[in-house]
């Protein structure tokens, strides 16, 4: 896709919704140009529409990127995550970043353990983290080795949505590692035997039980 379409979905990646005549200012063609062009980049299901009330009035008509129009820009998600991340250390400090790791692990230990909510053996509460990080874009999923007490199970995850980030900043791992952990409980103890940026070609956590505990 090339000229004025590629600017307005540039723009429109970049700066978030936007009416059609900031756009057209933005990408310097005319109010219909960029009207007429976003009708067709409806229709090709890569940009919607939706009024919005903006103040007295009409309501203002806002053009957005649809999921098929963001999946266009498969780089642009992991470079701004580290524009973003270089720019929090270097105006904030690596505190600050630390902060906004510890904010999100908070999130998602919320998150994962509502769904863990009623498993009680360890088995039910990894299959119910791994179905909560494949839905993510971990592509995770559980594997049982052994019997009995030398028993272990595989948290195997063969994707990574924020690899980009976690090569930038090795807090995001140490954070799940952490995560994994209190989600699971203090009768198991979490190893990570194989890490995607230690050249493997997955992340791998062994979840091991330090008591008995039903698996």
């Amino acid at each position: 896709m090339k000229g004025r379409a590629e600017q307005l979905l540039f723009e429109l990646k970049s700066r978030g919704p936007q009416p059609a005549a900031t756009l057209a200012a933005a990408c310097a063609i005319t109010p219909m140009g960029a009207h007429k062009q976003l009708q067709e980049l409806a229709q090709q299901g890569l940009v919607q529409a939706q009024d919005e009330a903006r103040g007295v009035g009409r309501p203002t008509r806002v053009w957005r990127l649809s999921e098929a129009g963001h999946a266009r820009f498969p780089d642009r998600h992991a470079d701004l995550t580290l524009a973003l991340i270089r720019h929090t250390q270097e105006l904030l400090g690596q505190e600050a970043l630390d902060r906004l790791i510890a904010a999100r692990e908070q999130a998602c230990e919320a998150q994962y353990l509502a769904r863990m909510a009623g498993k009680r053996s360890l088995l039910a509460r990894a299959q119910a983290l791994a179905a909560a990080r494949t839905e993510e874009g971990y592509m995770a999923r559980v594997e049982v080795q052994g019997r009995g007490m030398s028993q272990v199970l595989l948290l195997i995850e063969d994707h990574c949505p924020i690899c980009a980030a976690a090569r930038e900043c090795q807090g995001f791992c140490r954070s799940e590692l952490a995560l994994f952990q209190r989600c699971l409980g203090p009768q198991v103890e979490v190893r990570r035997s194989e890490h995607l940026l230690a050249d493997g070609r997955r992340c791998v956590y062994e979840l091991v039980r330090r008591s008995d505990s039903p698996v």
